[in-house]
């Protein structure tokens, strides 16, 4: 990182924590006046594209202002240490240190490690992807926690735990929240599993935030997930509401309930239960157990991307589709571009959906294993698409992945039942052929979008110059200063009289 980017950086952070102190006296007073510190504090053109997101924000009090608003009816201790260390430690300070590393290690560096404390899970869905790696799998709590310091070493501060169900190690779970006070731990989770004596436990530690998995309303959810299971959700989210903890939802969405993930009112739902954010994903067909009749048809992908594109200028909820809002990320974000994973086995992967590895995390260190193959393979290939609605090496562009794991040579992590990359790949290739000319077509008119907004700009800064010059011309007429249209292409002429 040069020096004028670490000035950048120390400054910016400073004047971020200005903010942050200044916010909570009074809130709801001084966020209009924030954006006022945040100017004082910085240089002209420094940060600018963000500094006026928020500044829009603000000014417009719309859902982004009532979102930034519900941050301030959390704990104040809890909201105080993570905004501390997800937008200082790990988005600041520890993005600059990313940063510096993928220069000096030419390889990817993640944003976040995703990692499976546990394969075991008291529930079995319909079409879990974790569900292939079998239940009798833990990783130790010193393994768990060396990757968080050697994670912490290449400038990673931000930890999400997927399973199995990683709840029922609720205890270690703690520990590390203990250990590392200075990183942010995410867990999706199931919701089953939260009780009112975990809630102390999340309030106390302050540094833990969990994704409820909701697969839309009761029938729906029910019906993948058991009998029962929506009813127990609901009454995790009052209890973390109750606590005035921070929490939000993840669905996946397929064939079966796409219309209720992405309707205002399962949005209305999430938002009236105290939900901050939702992640949405889409169903991949992973695993010889896989179901490829829950992939969803073009037409419904298309009223997916729609419906949560529409609310997320309208609801004070933060909404990530992961495989329709590429583009805001610059493509597939796995193989250690912005995340990795490692499961329960140890096995290192690219990403939670592709279960294949050349190395364990019991053998190398975290950094080896963003060198090793796979990985050097998704770094040198990525982005997989120009079209960041088709940015994935196996749903949309399988030809890629089936290539990158033969060449490299990578074997299945999957220890229940090892699929091979042909009939993985297989599965997908009917999807990306239907997908495509969707995705065509809302890649350009997304583009086009984009486009007119820069003519418009180039156009009005245009007739901005035109209207100064005349004006001008008319001004030195009047003041005797005319030159008498002598320049060639002088646009004075007809107005001189001299």
């Amino acid at each position: 990182m040069s020096i004028i980017e670490s000035v950048k950086n120390t400054a910016f952070t400073v004047a971020v924590n200005t903010v942050l102190n200044y916010l909570e006296k009074e809130p709801e007073t001084n966020i209009p006046k924030a954006m006022n510190l945040i100017d004082k504090a910085l240089p002209d053109g420094w940060y600018e594209s963000q500094r006026a997101a928020f500044r829009k924000a603000i000014a417009e009090k719309g859902n982004w202002y009532e979102l930034i608003l519900k941050a301030y009816q959390l704990d104040t201790g809890v909201r105080k240490t993570l905004f501390q260390n997800f937008i200082i430690n790990s988005a600041l300070k520890g993005g600059a240190v990313q940063e510096e590393m993928r220069k000096k290690e030419n390889c990817n560096i993640p944003w976040a490690v995703l990692l499976d404390p546990t394969s075991a899970c008291n529930l079995h869905c319909t079409g879990c992807w974790a569900a292939e790696y079998g239940h009798k799998l833990n990783l130790s709590l010193e393994t768990i926690d060396s990757i968080i310091r050697q994670g912490k070493d290449l400038g990673v501060y931000m930890y999400i735990y997927t399973g199995g169900e990683p709840m029922v190690r609720k205890k270690d779970l703690i520990t590390l929240c203990e250990r590392h006070p200075d990183c942010a731990f995410l867990s999706f989770t199931n919701g089953t599993l939260i009780d009112e004596a975990f809630c102390k436990e999340m309030l106390r530690v302050k540094n833990f935030v969990p994704a409820i998995s909701l697969e839309g309303f009761e029938q729906a959810n029910d019906g993948r997930r058991g009998n029962g299971v929506f009813e127990k959700v609901m009454q995790a989210m009052n209890l973390l509401r109750e606590y005035k903890l921070p929490f939000g939802i993840s669905t996946c969405y397929t064939s079966a309930n796409y219309a209720d993930i992405s309707s205002e009112q399962f949005f209305d739902m999430m938002i009236d239960m105290g939900a901050m954010f939702v992640w949405f994903f889409h169903y991949m067909p992973v695993g010889n157990e896989a179901v490829p009749a829950l992939l969803p048809t073009p037409e419904q992908r298309k009223i997916v991307y729609e419906r949560i594109r529409a609310f997320r200028n309208t609801k004070p909820i933060f909404s990530m589709d992961f495989q329709n809002d590429a583009e805001y990320v610059g493509g597939c974000i796995a193989g250690g571009r912005n995340y990795l994973h490692i499961n329960a086995a140890g096995d290192v992967e690219p990403c939670v959906f592709i279960h294949y590895s050349n190395v364990n995390i019991h053998d190398c260190s975290l950094l080896d294993a963003l060198k090793s193959p796979l990985f050097m393979a998704y770094h040198d290939g990525q982005p997989f698409n120009k079209n960041m609605l088709r940015p994935c090496p196996m749903l949309e562009n399988p030809q890629i992945l089936r290539d990158m794991v033969k060449r490299t040579g990578a074997k299945s992590t999957d220890l229940q039942s090892p699929e091979s990359v042909d009939h993985l790949c297989d599965k997908c290739e009917p999807y990306a052929r239907n997908w495509q000319p969707t995705a065509d077509d809302l890649w350009s008119a997304s583009r086009k979008g984009v486009y007119m907004i820069v003519t418009g700009v180039i156009v009005a800064g245009i007739a901005l110059y035109a209207v100064w010059a005349v004006r001008k011309i008319h001004r030195d007429r009047k003041n005797g200063s005319c030159c008498g249209g002598g320049c060639s292409g002088c646009v004075g002429k007809e107005y001189c009289n001299k």
